[in-house]
């Protein structure tokens, strides 16, 4: 799966949102750090959950929820594998097609530009349709495996005799 590139200096200053009613995204904050990573290891994983940590790391941290009635159903990071990249992110599977995904993802890359980044990586990219259509997110050429060449998976690792 390839990179992407997003120009964050061409990100309009805002745009209406898709949010389904009663859906609102923020940056979460350090004490709901046990729920969003229980959340996010029963939906995607310990690979995820490990990057998200990462995010719980910082002040102000560096993931963004999306609630719906007094639950978590999405999240975005940026800034935790690398420097300059946006990802991983998620919504719960009953909670897509309502705009939440796009929320994160703008929102996280909102951010990003506030921090002084003119540009965001968004690494090992699945729905490249939707990061073009989204933010006109562009491909960058020769970018499999990139950053994640070598990294160690659950599955993958040896057993011990």
């Amino acid at each position: 799966m390839p990179d992407m590139l997003v120009r964050l200096y061409a990100l309009p200053e805002r745009r209406a949102s898709r949010l389904g009613p009663g859906i609102s995204i923020r940056r979460a904050m350090a004490p709901e750090r046990g729920i969003v990573l229980a959340w996010i290891e029963a939906r995607f994983g310990a690979g995820w959950v490990g990057e998200a940590e990462a995010a719980f790391s910082s002040m102000p941290t560096r993931i963004h929820i999306a609630v719906h009635e007094g639950r978590v159903v999405g999240f975005a990071c940026h800034d935790v594998t690398a420097l300059g990249f946006f990802g991983p992110t998620g919504v719960e599977e009953s909670m897509r097609g309502q705009g939440i995904g796009e929320a994160l993802l703008i929102e996280s890359l909102m951010a990003m530009r506030a921090a002084g980044y003119g540009y965001a990586v968004i690494g090992g990219v699945g729905p490249a349709d939707f990061y073009a259509r989204a933010v006109g997110a562009m491909e960058i050429p020769d970018s499999t495996p990139g950053i994640y060449a070598g990294m160690l998976f659950p599955d993958e690792a040896p057993s011990e005799s």
